[in-house]
């Protein structure tokens, strides 16, 4: 017997070669965030129990964050509006894991997001989300370990 498929999630890792701290700092710190990923800005620090909002110069139209959980320097959770999504309240939620590696010379940041309708329009919106936590990853690599702004005209 096969099991129904009732909603699409999606996992992207990636390894940045600075401590799990830091990392985490780099995310959860609207400034540090806002300087390769919200380049429109980011408004509060993600901290449990806040709402921040995030903008993006590409994709205009600041929009609220809320932050379901801040458990320092390990994982954050986040909510969100999205269209097609299965959650009665239509939000998808956003998980961040950061796992210390190589006596924390490097960590393996996780990013999971789920609750997308398993319909061609919920897929279209997951699989757009998927590509971009892996360019957020990669933004964030790139701006830890050498300073470089990757999102920078990378969308328009």
């Amino acid at each position: 017997m096969s099991e129904q498929l009732t909603e699409l999630s999606f996992s992207v890792s990636g390894r940045v070669s600075r401590p799990v701290r830091e990392v985490y700092e780099a995310v959860a710190d609207p400034e540090q965030l806002s300087r390769y990923f919200t380049t429109g800005g980011a408004r509060g620090r993600l901290e449990a129990g806040a709402e921040v909002s995030w903008d993006f110069h590409d994709f205009p139209g600041r929009f609220p964050v809320e932050v379901v959980e801040a458990d320092a320097p390990r994982r954050i959770v986040i909510r969100w509006d999205a269209h097609e999504c299965v959650a009665a309240d239509g939000h998808t939620t956003v998980t961040f894991e950061f796992e210390p590696l190589d006596d924390d010379t490097r960590t393996l940041v996780t990013i999971t997001e789920s609750s997308w309708q398993v319909t061609p329009k919920g897929a279209e919106n997951a699989f757009g989300n998927c590509m971009g936590w892996t360019g957020m990853l990669a933004a964030l690599k790139v701006w830890l370990e050498h300073g470089i702004n990757l999102r920078e005209g990378f969308y328009a």
